[in-house]
């Protein structure tokens, strides 16, 4: 079993917004496996299904971004996962372009609030993450008005595409493949 979680805000006001992408990535994963989410459950909203035959529970946890730890840990701790092998986290990095991914096994949470809350509540920065550029922030602008802002019809063309390619990272992910999933998806693309 994995719990592939992805980090944003709930409240149709955070809808869309670059915070949110990890739960766009969720949303897709869904519907491309036909995964139901409407169970609440461990601070979140949860799915349970298959992916190529591996079972996966998607959360997207409802505890607000610098809570995140809350959730993910009510349900690792359910499952009885792995965390270093059985949790993927997929969040926003204003540090890469929007198309850009960023996959490792394991890291500090560089500056962003919902990995370190992840980190604290785990007590290890030991489990896989995927990174989903939404660029830096233009100069003079607010960094959490930035990343509460909505993309661009430019940028939205791009995070499709983006998306897909993180959920076939996580497709190699279960099969075991995270270097082989870095290796294929951790390179630059600008928009």
């Amino acid at each position: 079993m994995f719990i592939i979680a992805g980090l944003g805000n709930p409240g149709r006001e955070y809808e869309n917004t670059r915070h949110n992408i990890g739960f766009l990535v969720i949303d897709d994963i869904a519907k491309k496996y036909q995964i139901t989410m409407l169970e609440r459950k461990h601070k979140a909203v949860i799915g349970k299904g298959y992916i190529d035959g591996h079972k996966v529970v998607l959360v997207k946890p409802l505890t607000y971004m610098n809570q995140s730890g809350e959730s993910i840990r009510q349900a690792t701790d359910y499952y009885k996962v792995d965390v270093t092998t059985q949790l993927v986290v997929v969040s926003d990095d204003i540090s890469l372009d929007v198309g850009q991914l960023r996959i490792r096994k394991k890291g500090s949470a560089g500056g962003h609030n919902g990995l370190k809350n992840i980190i604290l509540h785990l007590g290890s920065e030991n489990f896989i993450r995927i990174r989903m550029g939404v660029s830096d922030k233009p100069q003079g602008y607010d960094l959490k008005d930035y990343v509460l802002g909505h993309f661009t019809d430019k940028e939205k063309k791009v995070l499709e595409e983006t998306s897909g390619k993180a959920a076939e990272a996580i497709r190699m992910i279960l099969q075991g493949d995270v270097d082989g999933a870095m290796n294929r998806y951790n390179t630059k693309k600008k928009v």
